[in-house]
């Protein structure tokens, strides 16, 4: 079997990055740190306090904390060499970095849409079967969807990998992105990209059009059953436990599509870059502050766990 290191003619990838404007590097590598700090506290900060609370063990939680985990993964796998390379100016990457890089962020993003309709499929039995949500939301159903779209996710990304890196690299080694990803690295291939777009397509269906048809799908049912209810406060409180996940729904899906689902003579590396920012870094971000801070219980949660810590802190200096 011929390995993937002897079908490829070059060793390493140059990052064309965001910019090259040599003023501009210090001001964006201070922006990206402070956002991936941000991305790191948030994240696995709600992953501690849904850990350690146990008010907050409940199904919709347990998909959050899984989400956070998520989030946390794929914007490791890219925003530290990101900073790096504003720092350092080196902005060169292996060929087995770039394949682990893509692996790892693809597997990632592909379990967040996996998880994404999980939620929705969660919200769907709170809003539309309240009454069953105990019994069809059980612990066991919850491990089982989570299982799932890590399994799908990381199955899905090594079917891209071993694809994209079979083709042959000749042309050049310049990747025109910030990170390695499928579309700057299809157009600088001199292999034959038609089987590998049709696999794309293929993998696009499975792990983003499948899951958005059970989004809307439960959407479409859980907006039926809202206009159903007679009292406009109970309409309202219906609604607002699905509004947090339709906008990360709404911002994730969107940068998606604009990214992977066009044909790749149309792409613009440069706008293709802006959309990628969003879903790399701003996302992961967002989705903390989406979910959690306009929720009473993990407000709560959370100056609890600051009284106690407090309470020790100064019982500690006594």
């Amino acid at each position: 079997m011929t390995s993937i290191e002897n079908r490829s003619e070059v060793s390493e990838f140059i990052l064309t990055g965001l910019t090259d404007v040599p003023k501009l590097q210090i001001p964006l590598f201070i922006m990206f740190t402070l956002i991936y700090l941000i991305t790191l506290v948030g994240n696995l900060g709600i992953i501690a306090l849904i850990s350690w609370d146990s008010r907050l063990h409940t199904p919709m939680y347990f998909f959050l904390s899984n989400l956070s985990l998520v989030d946390f993964g794929y914007s490791s796998a890219v925003t530290p060499k990101v900073i790096a390379g504003f720092l350092t100016g080196h902005k060169v990457i292996s060929y087995n970095g770039c394949a682990t890089q893509l692996f790892f962020f693809g597997a990632f993003a592909s379990t967040e849409s996996f998880l994404l309709a999980s939620m929705a499929y969660d919200r769907h039995a709170a809003v539309c079967k309240p009454l069953k949500y105990t019994t069809t939301m059980t612990s066991t159903i919850c491990v089982f969807l989570t299982s799932g779209a890590h399994i799908c996710g990381f199955l899905n990304s090594s079917i891209i990998i071993g694809n994209i890196f079979s083709l042959s690299f000749c042309r050049s080694n310049v990747v025109h992105h910030f990170f390695c990803d499928v579309p700057p690295l299809l157009v600088i291939t001199c292999s034959n990209i038609q089987k590998i777009e049709m696999v794309i397509f293929i993998s696009g269906i499975f792990t983003a059009f499948f899951p958005l048809i059970i989004i809307l799908s439960s959407y479409m049912f859980i907006f039926i059953t809202i206009l159903r209810i007679q009292s406009a406060e109970g309409r309202q409180k219906a609604f607002s436990t699905c509004a947090s996940h339709l906008t990360a729904v709404s911002i994730f899906y969107g940068t998606i599509m604009f990214m992977y689902f066009q044909p790749s003579s149309s792409h613009s590396m440069d706008s293709d870059k802006v959309a990628s920012v969003f879903y790399t870094m701003v996302i992961p971000t967002l989705n903390p502050l989406i979910y959690s801070l306009r929720n009473k219980d993990v407000k709560s949660a959370f100056r609890k766990a600051v009284s106690r810590s407090s309470f020790f802190l100064d019982k500690s200096n006594l």
